[in-house]
């Protein structure tokens, strides 16, 4: 495979693959923070929480519906660079995958439209009943996806014949560490980041007048903000542990630890033959960029935790510096991407198929096409959904048309004769 070609294909599905994910972190958080919303309105019948539930539910539509673009165009991309992946080990990798899609755009979304559509038409324990079914199947895609992802980092329970990639014992690939720890990984990280994106657009209300409602959506962001800050740092933890089993080489470079990198690298050429199975250095350090991050995410909680419920405008400052802390988590899910990714090369299933064998048989000139065109649309994508979100947001609750009653149509005049 020629390295241009590679080095085109790889960057285009990083670019992807990495924009993706930040629709899914937010969306995920979103779902979470909007049905305990509705849950505490369903039982309480409190208008400021049904005020609430349609607010940051109109965010977390329109963010889940650009996502779902993303997610199709990703999909696109992953089918025509990466022919040899799909050849090798699609009798593995594609039954999960698929299942993402059925659960993603059959399931979830189907129940996303009736929960839309079905205000004021559903019962309120109807209507409390579908938020539920989209939030768990949006946990349930994010799984799958994991599932994927997991085998690549690790292909347990299949076996090579004749070739390719047979499937040998389903339990192994479901439970396998590096997706399940991955999976709850990745939703403590989802759920700071609809915590902290809930707290700043709480905050930059506040800072212009008092709101019962933003008061509220501050203490619930923050709130869940502080509970998924350790369990994203336990199972981060707990994560070190599968790639010291699994990927040692990625766990040496992590460390700098250059006698045992030499030793790694001398023993994976004697098992696969002469090549470079080190992965970058300098990639690496997007773990210390994650982990810095949460540090800064973990300042702003604290500090926004102290603003006292009575007197918000005299915490200007305090404010704004939650207001800041929107971008933090999102610098982290993708320098944690990053490092999980990069971390695993030069192999795409790691140990089995190298990365520059997963490369579909194209040209350099139709991979650049395709990846100026990715890189354009992707674009476009992430300013318009910036822009929405920011508009709605701005606006504030009072000009949210998601669950709004419908206006009755003016009477029309009997004809005369």
């Amino acid at each position: 495979m020629d390295a241009d070609t590679l080095d085109l294909a790889r960057t285009q599905f990083a670019l992807t693959a990495a924009t993706h994910f930040l629709f899914v972190g937010l969306t995920l958080g979103l779902a979470t923070l909007v049905t305990y919303a509705q849950t505490r309105a369903t039982f309480s019948r409190s208008p400021v929480h049904e005020r609430m539930v349609r607010f940051w539910g109109q965010l977390y539509v329109i963010n889940y519906a650009v996502g779902i673009v993303t997610g199709l165009v990703m999909e696109l991309q992953l089918g025509l660079n990466w022919g040899g992946l799909g050849h090798f080990a699609g009798n593995v990798f594609g039954s999960s995958l698929a299942l993402e899609t059925l659960t993603a755009f059959f399931v979830e979304s189907t129940f996303l439209g009736l929960w839309i559509f079905g205000w004021g038409r559903l019962t309120r324990w109807a209507h409390l009943a579908v938020i539920w079914v989209v939030t768990l199947t949006g946990y349930a895609s994010a799984y799958w996806i994991m599932v994927s992802n997991g085998f690549l980092q690790h292909p347990a329970g299949a076996t090579v014949v004749d070739g390719v990639l047979r499937l040998t014992d389903a339990a192994a690939v479901l439970t396998n560490p590096s997706a399940v720890v991955g999976f709850g990984h990745v939703l403590a990280a989802s759920l700071l980041t609809g915590g902290l994106v809930m707290a700043g657009a709480s905050a930059y209300h506040l800072r212009r007048e008092p709101s019962e409602l933003f008061l509220r959506s501050l203490r619930i962001g923050l709130g869940a903000a502080l509970l998924a800050l350790p369990a994203t740092v336990y199972l981060g933890s707990l994560h070190f542990g599968v790639v010291d089993d699994t990927q040692p080489l990625k766990a040496a470079v992590s460390d700098g630890d250059t006698a045992k990198i030499a030793q790694l690298q001398g023993e994976a050429a004697v098992a696969f033959g002469t090549g470079d199975y080190t992965p970058s250095a300098f990639w690496a350090n997007a773990l210390d960029v994650m982990m810095g991050s949460w540090v800064v995410m973990t300042a702003v909680v604290l500090v926004g935790l102290t603003i006292r419920r009575k007197s918000p405008s005299t915490a200007r400052k305090r404010l704004l510096l939650v207001m800041a802390g929107i971008p933090l988590p999102f610098v982290a899910l993708v320098s944690g991407w990053v490092y999980r990714e990069t971390g695993r090369q030069p192999w795409t299933v790691y140990g089995l198929l190298r990365t520059r064998d997963a490369v579909s048989d194209l040209s350099p000139a139709t991979l650049t096409a395709s990846l100026v065109t990715f890189t354009v649309l992707f674009a476009a994508l992430a300013a318009v959904n910036c822009w929405l979100l920011a508009r709605c947001a701005r606006r504030g609750p009072d000009d949210v048309a998601l669950g709004a009653p419908a206006e009755d149509p003016e009477p029309v005049p009997a004809p005369t004769f």
